[in-house]
């Protein structure tokens, strides 16, 4: 279990994470109280795709600040609880009504995002989230009309191919082994 606290001026935000994959994933608890229903909504929605436990709490003075604040918190929580090797790709392409919306992930340890989601709040979600959890994640919106579709569509297929690149591994999918840091 992960907890990240980040607290500025701006907005406080809890994320208490557990990355529980196998047998029953999807079945576990997942909450979120954020004041902002959609997204709340996202996350639990995320949360049963990846496979997760979570639960978040936040509140900000900006409908803004909280929706970026509580990306990278999450994306912080993530990075904190991924197990020392993981399969580390994911690739999922999710339909929602109209929508068809595909998620390529590497979370080997380098933050990049592409997209665009046609919201910018949830865009910036995205590419903070992805900054925090150092991930490389790569959105295509394929098609879609609706604005709630498409990003609904979006944070399950992200769901869903975090659950296949955070799987634990004995392997090391990298030629230059694990990354070693010394701070002093």
């Amino acid at each position: 279990m992960s907890e990240v606290v980040r607290e500025t001026r701006e907005s406080r935000v809890r994320v208490a994470l557990e990355l529980a994959m196998g047998a029953g994933a999807g079945a576990l608890p997942a909450s979120a109280a954020t004041g902002e229903p959609f997204l709340d909504h996202m996350l639990i929605a995320l949360a049963r795709h990846a496979g997760w436990s979570l639960e978040v709490e936040a509140r900000g003075d900006l409908r803004h600040h909280l929706i970026e604040d509580v990306a990278i918190t999450l994306g912080r929580a993530v990075f904190e609880a991924a197990p020392a090797t993981v399969t580390r790709y994911g690739d999922r392409t999710v339909a929602m009504d109209e929508a068809l919306v595909q998620v390529v992930l590497d979370a080997g340890g380098r933050a990049f995002y592409a997209g665009p989601l046609p919201s910018g709040l949830y865009d910036h979600w995205m590419r903070s989230f992805a900054g925090e959890a150092r991930c490389t994640l790569h959105l295509r919106v394929l098609r879609g009309t609706d604005r709630h579709h498409v990003i609904e569509a979006a944070f399950k297929a992200l769901g869903l191919a975090l659950r296949d690149a955070l799987t634990g591994t004995d392997a090391m999918f990298s030629t230059k082994g694990a990354v070693q840091w010394t701070v002093r």
